[in-house]
């Protein structure tokens, strides 16, 4: 009997998704355009670790990055047409932590 072959566009997704911190950055944005602080504070990463996932994102395609001249320059991330497809994935896992995820003791 075959072994099934994993589709790699699927690996490739997982393997995106799977980038810590990345699901949290997507979530986050679904609620609107944010700044820098204010996605670093409402997800609790390092500012290291948010920039590398928000400019992976931004390769991706998936997070939009606008610059707005001013002083002090003014930077604003959002989800991408592409990002925003994603919101029906998101919704999928969050229903399903609900129902089979115990909240964790120091939560």
């Amino acid at each position: 009997m075959a072994e099934p072959v994993i589709c790699p566009r699927f690996e490739q997704a997982i393997s995106l998704l799977s980038k810590r911190w990345t699901g949290l950055v997507i979530y986050q944005l679904l609620n609107g355009t944010q700044r820098f602080n204010e996605l670093q504070s409402a997800i609790g990463v390092s500012g290291k670790v948010l920039s590398d996932r928000l400019k992976d994102l931004e390769q991706q395609g998936i997070v939009h990055r606008e610059v707005i001249p001013d002083t002090p320059v003014i930077i604003h991330y959002s989800l991408t047409e592409k990002g925003h497809s994603m919101q029906s994935i998101i919704q999928s896992i969050e229903s399903w932590s609900q129902d089979w995820i115990k909240p964790s003791a120091d939560a």
